[in-house]
């Protein structure tokens, strides 16, 4: 696995679903108010988790697919195809400015943690 199991690395993927799931909730309401925010999921899941510390590339990764699939949920329930409302055909049509959407999030998704990961100190030579 690529996560380094470390608290500092759990929970900052905790905190990227947390972010996920309140930018679900988020875009349903701004749905229902007439507005159209469908990066709000993923770019939550990358500001939630970006709040925390940690030192694996893993995280970041992690927040990555957490980030897509939460714009993708998003989305496949708030306007599924009428022609057919399974989840594979939604896939297989995924285009233009809904793609573009989930791709920013799941960008943002990535770039929260990666910005927050500590390098390790080089050992000096002295």
């Amino acid at each position: 696995m690529f996560i380094n199991r470390t608290p500092s690395d759990l929970l900052a993927v905790a905190a990227g679903i947390v972010g996920g799931a309140l930018g679900h909730l988020l875009f349903q309401w701004l749905a229902s108010q007439g507005f159209y925010g469908l990066i709000l999921p993923g770019a939550l899941v990358g500001i939630a988790a970006g709040f925390v510390l940690h030192r694996s590339w893993g995280v970041a990764l992690s927040c990555t697919f957490i980030a897509l699939t939460a714009g993708v949920l998003t989305e496949y329930q708030y306007a599924p195809f009428i022609a057919d409302a399974s989840l594979t055909y939604f896939l297989r049509h995924l285009a233009g400015l809904t793609l573009l959407l989930i791709a920013g999030g799941a960008a943002i998704g990535f770039w929260g943690p990666f910005r927050s990961r500590v390098r390790r100190e080089a050992p000096s030579s002295q």
